[in-house]
């Protein structure tokens, strides 16, 4: 990196030649800003992905979109996040989006919401396999 900056004469060069190098210029940006509206935009929950394991995914390029100077009001993540659910969540993002005021619903309370959610559905799923698995009886017999 030193080198990169070693014939620059003032500090205001230095800074310069530093954001350049850290942060790109222009069209670099303006680049990085499509590929990642790309990623959002094209954003779906993967099968077998956990809520966390997307909750991380999704995150990671809100963030990156933010860095770029793209941001999303609360309403639009939260719908977005709902869009990009299975089919089988939509009965529980229709309600959330009947009950809840999406333009104050932060992205991390959505998301807690989702991971209550899943958790329920998990442990009735393991109450019902238990629950479904036939019983051994003992059959006794007698001989006379």
């Amino acid at each position: 990196m030193f080198n990169k900056i070693k014939t620059c004469a003032t500090a205001k060069e230095i800074w310069e030649k530093l954001t350049q190098i850290c942060e790109g210029n222009d069209e670099m940006n303006e680049n990085k800003l499509t590929v990642a509206q790309q990623k959002y935009e094209s954003m779906k929950m993967k099968d077998g992905e956990t809520m966390t394991e997307f909750d991380e995914r999704f995150s990671t390029v809100v963030i990156e979109l933010t860095s770029l100077g793209k941001e999303y009001s609360n309403r639009e993540l939260a719908l977005k996040v709902m869009r990009a659910l299975p089919r089988e969540w939509d009965v529980k993002t229709m309600a959330m989006r009947e009950s809840k005021d999406l333009n104050k619903l932060e992205l991390h309370d959505l998301f807690a919401n989702l991971k209550a959610y899943e958790f329920e559905l998990e442990t009735r799923a393991e109450a019902g396999s238990s629950a479904s698995q036939p019983t051994k009886a003992l059959a006794a017999t007698t001989s006379e």
